[in-house]
């Protein structure tokens, strides 16, 4: 099949999973009534209660999660940093060995000329000599030799400093590296934890909890979705993908079903931010890699005004990003356990929207 039609069918699916998730009316949506329990069935109702309890302790938990996971990729997005600029320093410093070598070289070359050459004063070496026209250009050319050799006095100094400032910048930067590296493995074990509990919290359902648990997801989710739709505020979105735009979502789009795996870029697993920025990343943008910092640095627009490709960032703390791909629907990695998949725009609170592209 050729890539046209490859394109087609896979923005024909997305459409499809789009309609799925968000094309029915909002009625559909809303959560059935439950009637008033009677004494036969208040037992089942205690145990939904039961189940939307262990709900929100799970959301809890994995929203923990996300936040040590984005201080996990900041760390690691610094270390990256800070050793890239090790390895620059370290050049610097070996370049500016090789210079203070030469410097030196010639700092001495110079020296031993001019005490070849300077045992009389001048006026003697004048009135002996038998050139008198020939001794004052040589004496010009000392002159310029003098100047020449306080020039080079000069950046011999110069490469000095700069060698001691190149290893006092590495110093700071080992000092950093190694403070980011405690700050990951703290954050390591704060995603470790939070995702253990919620496995542990999950385990001790029976398959027919587990079900039902599900269903409860879904409910909230649909929920949440309902009312954003019955704000009107899909009537008011009608921009249109940019070209780079169109690219990112291509990409992400062909990543669900992948797996979440918390600090992963992929290709075979993503977290929500990583799926994000490599998706700009293919669109020739790169972006910042965590969905705090996407938050922090890229341009903000109104949510009528999103177009497919814009990034919705989640929760008042930054710490959930989806991609915008039209029609009131997202793809986003949502937590450990989950794959890359569709959902809706408003199934989440929305913090704000971000354009990586211009």
């Amino acid at each position: 099949m050729g890539s046209g039609k490859r394109t087609l069918t896979t923005s024909a699916i997305v459409l499809v999973c789009a309609v799925t998730v968000l094309g029915v009316p909002a009625e559909a949506y809303a959560s059935p009534g439950r009637p008033t329990p009677t004494p036969s069935d208040r037992s089942v109702t205690a145990s939904v209660g039961d189940l939307e309890a262990v709900r929100e302790k799970l959301d809890a938990l994995y929203h923990d999660a996300a936040v040590a996971t984005d201080a996990y990729n900041a760390a690691e997005e610094k270390s990256k940093d800070q050793s890239a600029q090790i390895v620059q320093l370290a050049r610097e410093i070996v370049k500016g060995q090789d210079k203070l070598a030469e410097l030196k070289d010639r700092a001495g070359a110079a020296a031993r000329a001019q005490y070849r050459g300077g045992g009389l004063p001048p006026e003697v070496r004048l009135w002996l000599s038998s050139d008198p026209q020939g001794f004052l250009d040589d004496a010009g050319t000392v002159r310029q030799g003098e100047r020449a050799t306080q020039g080079l006095l000069a950046d011999l100094t110069r490469t000095q400093h700069d060698l001691e400032q190149y290893a006092r910048d590495a110093s700071d930067r080992w000092k950093e590296l190694d403070a980011n590296r405690k700050v990951r493995a703290e954050a390591k074990k704060k995603i470790e934890k939070q995702i253990a509990a919620a496995e542990k919290l999950q385990s001790q359902l029976q398959e027919k909890e587990r079900e039902r648990l599900r269903k409860l997801e879904e409910e909230a989710a649909h929920k949440a979705q309902t009312a954003w739709l019955d704000s009107g505020i899909l009537k008011e979105i009608k921009a249109k993908a940019s070209q780079e735009g169109r690219k990112a979502v291509r990409f992400a789009t062909r990543q669900i079903g992948k797996p979440y795996v918390w600090g992963a870029e992929g290709p075979t697993s993503y977290d929500c931010s990583g799926l994000t920025s490599q998706a700009w990343i293919a669109a020739g943008t790169p972006i910042p890699r965590t969905s705090q910092e996407q938050w922090k640095q890229l341009r903000h627009v109104d949510v009528k005004d999103m177009r497919p490709g814009d990034l919705i960032i989640y929760f008042h703390d930054a710490t959930h990003v989806a991609m915008y791909i039209g029609h009131g629907a997202i793809i986003h990695a949502p937590r450990p356990g989950r794959r890359v998949t569709i959902a809706g725009a408003g199934s989440m609170p929305i913090l704000g929207v971000v354009r990586p592209d211009a």
